[in-house]
């Protein structure tokens, strides 16, 4: 998606949270400084003309397991559980609040770290970023940058469909999404239902 396209939904999920575009725009800036590398001819490689499986890490993923396929593109935390179930994701899509060891050691066997920044993981990325050792992409929600790329999207999940679509995916199957879930707080429910309306924009209409 064209930053000129995703500007309008930005701006508006801005307005939303009462989130600041310029602490989004220096964690983007840091991103590129931390991010030596940049992988997203592997993560095209992944995606374009295959089937993609996005994994959520909503409870329900445990029993949807049996329908992955393809590609596996998961949702930050949704990556340990499915390491735990014999299933490496092929890329995690990551803004580092659900990040453990387990992060790293998928990157060293070869997982696509599709690292996001936004205003509020500013520790989270000087943390984890020179942690792992294998491919990297960066990502932002803001303006791209150089080796800092927008897909569209806001969060984990939905950026990893956002790049699917992207990336000439054959067919994306979603799993291990709740975006009805109300056992949330506000500000997650808020986020799940902008997921739901940026997936809609695709046409995924969970």
């Amino acid at each position: 998606m064209r930053f000129a396209d995703w500007e309008p939904h930005y701006t508006a999920i801005l307005e939303y949270f009462g989130f600041e575009r310029e602490a989004d725009e220096t964690a983007a800036r840091l991103l590129c400084d931390l991010a030596d590398r940049d992988d997203v001819g592997l993560l095209e490689a992944l995606i374009r003309g295959r089937a993609v499986t996005v994994c959520g890490n909503a409870p329900c993923l445990l029993e949807e397991l049996d329908r992955v396929e393809g590609t596996v593109l998961a949702a930050d935390a949704a990556a340990e559980v499915l390491a735990d179930h014999g299933i490496r994701p092929d890329a995690v899509f990551t803004d580092l609040d659900g990040a453990t060891d387990a992060f790293i050691d998928l990157s060293r066997q070869g997982t696509v770290m599709v690292v996001h920044a936004h205003g509020d993981n500013i520790p989270l990325l000087r943390h984890w970023v020179p942690l792992l050792p294998g491919p990297l992409v960066a990502t932002t929600q803001a303006a791209p940058l150089p080796h800092v790329h927008n897909f569209g999207g806001f969060t984990d999940g939905d950026r990893a469909v956002f790049a699917a679509d992207e990336f000439g995916a054959a067919r994306v199957r979603i799993i291990g999404f709740d975006l009805a879930d109300r056992n949330v707080d506000p500000v997650k429910r808020g986020k799940l239902y902008w997921a739901g309306e940026l997936l809609r924009l695709i046409g995924h209409d969970l």
